[in-house]
């Protein structure tokens, strides 16, 4: 009988352990980016020039803020692309701006382009928090993976990053 009594203990303590680490891993890693912030997403930058992207579902466009370049990696200026992601309710796209200076993010908006019910609730949290989680990052350094609980939607955001960084490249 004491035996029994020993493995049930054994075995409730593990089952509690299994569920502490599987509560463990749906919480934020060190990878994901998390916030709940504005999106900045009052208004919307006119455009003197643009850049077109080869993919046929995305578009991309740069403004340059000023006819400096930075001293790294990317032109200043306000970029924009699309970027599309799957959903269970099919195939969605937001479109996405930084505005860029000195490699680093210091405005973003992000609309929402296509989308059903459901993945319009999601973009709309996303939106509500991507602005403090990257703003003031270097474009290098982001690594969007969940935001305001929005997960799938930061695959869209990183499909219009690609774009965007590559838009931005110095020649």
């Amino acid at each position: 009988m004491l035996s029994a009594a020993r493995s049930r203990t054994a075995l409730l303590a593990l089952t509690g352990a299994s569920f502490v680490a599987l509560l463990a891993g749906c919480s934020s890693t060190s990878g994901s980016t998390q916030g709940a912030g504005s999106s900045g997403s009052s208004g919307d930058s006119s455009s003197s020039g643009s850049a077109s992207s080869p993919s046929s579902s995305a578009s991309s466009s740069a403004t340059d803020a000023g006819s400096s370049s930075g001293s790294g990696t990317y032109k200043n200026g306000t970029f924009s692309s699309n970027g599309s992601y799957s959903s269970p309710g099919g195939q969605e796209t937001i479109n996405v701006s930084l505005t860029i200076a000195d490699d680093s993010v210091k405005a973003v908006t992000v609309k929402t382009v296509k989308a059903d019910p459901t993945a319009q609730q999601y973009e709309q949290q996303f939106i509500g928090g991507i602005s403090s989680a990257i703003v003031g990052k270097k474009i290098d350094d982001l690594n969007v993976t969940n935001v305001a609980g929005s997960s799938l939607t930061s695959q869209g955001f990183n499909a219009a990053l690609t774009k965007i960084k590559a838009a931005a490249k110095d020649a």
